[in-house]
């Protein structure tokens, strides 16, 4: 027997939310060697779906359409926070993940679950951007926003865009098994388990200038001096401002202390360092206002969710050089590193 696969896609869908999931499904039946996944794609309503790429989709059902289906997963679109769906939209997303084995979401598609009231008292994830909103509109849900995907249950939802491919990597696997789940990974040229997770992304919470004029002035100068003296003292000399004044105006007006500030800062500093240069760890430190290697390190895990190493190695760049390393993905779906 098949088992079908119901994507909703939204008004406005980001594309690669429906495609991404549908790709790794289509190869799972490859792979299988026989059609295990019935894929469908669904509409809020009768004719083509344009996407926020305006690439139009046709669907195969509509809303209010009688489907049953093993798997129901809602993809998410760039308005989805402030999408109204119909009462019968809603009810039809409620009553066809009542009668699923699974449900869940790809990256913003966790608001139209959220609507449905099926996330209430369950842990979910959503794209980094969108996850405090999320959070904040749906206080019953708890929302982490680190995760790539999450499991809860019958629920599984994924993170922002490419991490649809992610979760149904885990379905796959879930469903058909590890080896057949690694060469769907290895013929799609992806990590069978992508490490680390959000944070190494996110820009949400970058250092930006914030407050008024005087303080913008401080934090630029951090921003551009991130190996110096940086103390309450020494920035509130740079203000004209009692330390004590300045530490309390600080945390009024930008929401964070001034420690906790230099810390994004030089973290920040960090990651364009890793991204752009060859830098040892130690010179890093040293440059962003580390007291040493350790120090960034634990700065960094906390901030971006995976250490230095690790993040220049998926998203450092040599200028002027031809790549030391090649990825080389074996038949296993694993991946190696070969000097060239």
């Amino acid at each position: 027997m098949t088992r079908a696969i119901a994507i909703l896609a939204l008004p406005g869908v980001q594309l690669l939310d429906v495609s991404g999931p549908l790709d790794v499904f289509a190869q799972a039946n490859v792979e299988a060697g026989r059609r295990f996944y019935d894929l469908r794609v669904v509409g809020c309503e009768a004719g083509p779906i344009q996407s926020s790429s305006g690439v139009r989709l046709l669907p195969d059902l509509v809303v209010g359409d009688a489907h049953r289906c093993d798997t129901l997963l809602i993809a998410g679109a760039p308005q989805a926070a402030r999408m109204l769906l119909s009462e019968g939209t809603l009810q039809w997303i409620r009553a066809t993940a009542r009668g699923a084995r699974r449900y869940g979401s790809v990256c913003t598609g966790a608001y139209a679950l959220a609507a449905a009231g099926l996330l209430d008292g369950r842990k979910a994830t959503t794209h980094w951007a969108a996850a405090a909103d999320l959070a904040q509109a749906y206080p019953e849900a708890t929302i982490e926003d680190d995760a790539l995907y999450v499991r809860d249950g019958k629920l599984c939802t994924a993170a922002g865009v490419t991490a649809g491919l992610d979760l149904a990597l885990i379905l796959v696997e879930e469903d058909l098994g590890r080896e057949v789940a690694m060469r769907v990974a290895s013929q799609l040229v992806m990590f069978f388990k992508r490490p680390g997770g959000q944070l190494q992304f996110s820009r949400k919470g970058e250092a930006q200038p914030a407050g008024r004029s005087v303080l913008q002035t401080v934090q630029r100068w951090v921003a551009a001096h991130p190996e110096k003296n940086h103390s309450v003292e020494t920035l509130a000399q740079q203000a004209g401002l009692s330390p004590r004044h300045f530490a309390r105006l600080f945390h009024a007006e930008v929401g964070l202390t001034p420690a906790a500030w230099v810390e994004v800062a030089r973290v920040q500093a960090a990651r364009a360092l890793l991204e752009a240069g060859t830098d040892a760890p130690k010179q890093v430190a040293a440059k962003c206002g580390f007291a040493n290697a350790d120090t960034l390190r634990r700065s960094f895990v906390k901030h971006a969710g995976v250490t230095p190493a690790e993040y220049r190695r998926l998203h450092g760049h040599h200028h002027g050089t031809v790549a030391r390393t090649a990825p080389v993905v074996s038949n296993a779906g694993l991946t190696q590193e070969t000097q060239e």
